[in-house]
């Protein structure tokens, strides 16, 4: 691949958009493939930059671009209407039609793609969505994970070149978010369609995406790729309950007799509880909370505890009062772990600090 072709991002949308007490200015540069989010508090701005890029909403002075397609330039007076651009949006709620049959509802969404352009076939839509058996189904048949797996099946089956999620998970229980999202990591591993995910949930946006763009009252604060961004001391992302480590990893290998996996990563190598059997060589996105993370200055012995990684304190902030959140070089991969005052006191915490990062194997998530 040329230079050229890496340099520059793919998807690019500079919206502006004002309204009474709130107004959106965003410059957005974003990779043409993988899984974008958009993510921060609410009213912050993110459904509404989804719906200025769908061309739902009207911003003004305003570019947008998809892979080299421009669907609105103000200043050359290009504007595409939504049907015009080749996207698939999938909603909070599924909105399916009632009347049609699941095999109904994604029909739809075929029959607005001309032959020509279709790339994800009905049977690829329904497997990876894995709804075969939903197919002569009424959406009033079907769980709330089920109808919204439907309705993701249905936005692909228009070959989009960009797939909008706006909080597709917002509605659903946790039991039917944890059926729903082995579905999202299996779609955006296989098909190569770009996607811009809405959500105020870290744990989706750490389990899905790689990268963010995280906004707060109509600005963005940073963009960049998700395990850079979720570490850096200077956002709110770093900080509180759920501040935590996204790694990229490997699986080594699997002991069926007790459960545990050792995956390998820039930092060394991880031990984790996995009921579930893995192939070496299997990519794998570890998660892991800033919380569940205890310092040492030497390697306990006769531990209990599976992952004691060496590792070198980088620099530190206040979390809360009385607790710092200290950020760790671990070879390449940045860590985090929140401690209390006393406990870097006490260890003599300071940048270049020598320490061990201490993880319990079932604190891992994945």
């Amino acid at each position: 691949m040329h230079a050229s072709q890496t340099a520059a991002p793919q998807i690019s949308a500079r919206l502006h958009l004002a309204r009474p007490g709130f107004a959106l200015d965003v410059d957005l540069h974003l990779p043409g493939r993988g899984v974008t989010a958009l993510f921060g508090p609410s009213g912050c701005g993110k459904t509404t930059c989804l719906r200025a890029i769908a061309g739902l909403t009207r911003a003004q002075q305003a570019r947008v671009e998809v892979n080299g397609e421009v669907w609105q330039d103000d200043a050359r007076r290009i504007w595409r209407a939504t049907h015009e651009r080749a996207l698939g949006y999938v909603f909070q709620e599924a909105s399916l039609f009632d009347h049609l049959t699941v095999r109904g509802n994604i029909a739809y969404g075929l029959a607005r793609t001309p032959p020509a352009r279709r790339q994800v076939a009905l049977e690829q839509a329904v497997e990876l969505l894995g709804i075969g058996a939903l197919m002569e189904r009424k959406p009033d048949a079907l769980s709330g994970g089920e109808r919204q797996r439907v309705a993701i099946a249905r936005a692909l089956a228009t070959s989009p070149r960009l797939l909008l999620m706006d909080e597709p998970l917002a509605a659903l229980d946790a039991q039917r978010k944890a059926e729903v999202l082995p579905y999202l990591e299996t779609l955006h591993r296989t098909l190569d369609i770009p996607v811009l995910y809405v959500s105020h949930s870290i744990d989706e946006v750490a389990r899905l995406a790689t990268h963010m763009v995280l906004m707060d009252n109509g600005r963005v604060l940073a963009q960049g790729t998700t395990p850079e961004l979720i570490v850096r001391l200077d956002l709110p992302l770093a900080h509180g309950d759920s501040a935590a480590t996204v790694i990229e990893g490997q699986v080594l290998h699997h002991d069926a007799h007790d459960h545990v996996t050792t995956i390998a990563f820039g930092g060394g190598q991880l031990l984790l509880v996995s009921p579930r059997a893995r192939a070496a060589g299997e990519p794998v996105r570890l998660r892991i909370q800033a919380r569940d993370v205890s310092l040492a200055l030497s390697p306990p012995a006769d531990s209990s505890i599976l992952n004691i990684l060496p590792a070198t304190v980088a620099a530190w902030a206040e979390d809360s009062p009385g607790q710092l959140m200290v950020a760790l070089d671990a070879g390449p991969t940045r860590l985090l772990a929140r401690v209390t005052q006393r406990s870097a006191t006490a260890l003599g915490l300071a940048p270049g600090t020598p320490v061990y990062a201490q993880v319990k194997g079932v604190a891992i998530v994945n």
